[in-house]
């Protein structure tokens, strides 16, 4: 399993997000546990060392379903700010867990509600801290 890479802050967010979402029963144990083992295997970093092609919390990623070739575009988000309407998904949600920390170009095996997929990052069309929007 290739090392994530997650900035100090989103780390630390993440985690007191995970922690306010067990105690409120809002995310399943497992879903839980898959981010957390995602985050306690990522190389942490500060905001400002982070790669501009890593996908970070409040990134809009461009990808590619690979089992159907459809391309989407999402902004992975807190859960409070989650919004399928404007294409806003919940760092909660499988797809969200399985895309923060890589980086464009990686290819993402991951299982969804349908089944097992594969995800490609094509593009991050925003990202925080590339624009020294290291606060988000």
């Amino acid at each position: 399993m290739e090392k994530i890479i997650i900035n100090k802050l989103d780390y630390i967010r993440i985690k007191q997000w995970i922690s306010n979402a067990k105690q409120t029963k809002s995310v399943s144990n497992a879903e839980a546990e898959k981010l957390l083992i995602e985050l306690e295997n990522a190389k942490i970093t500060e905001p400002e060392k982070i790669p501009s092609n890593v996908v970070t919390m409040n990134s809009i990623v461009k990808l590619t379903f690979l089992n159907n070739q459809k391309q989407v575009c999402f902004q992975l988000v807190y859960p409070n700010e989650a919004n399928l309407q404007e294409n806003k998904i919940s760092i909660f949600s499988p797809v969200a867990t399985a895309l923060i920390g890589y980086s464009v170009g990686d290819i993402i095996e991951w299982i969804v509600p349908a089944g097992l997929t594969k995800i490609r990052i094509d593009e991050i069309i925003y990202q925080p801290e590339a624009s020294g929007d290291y606060h988000l």
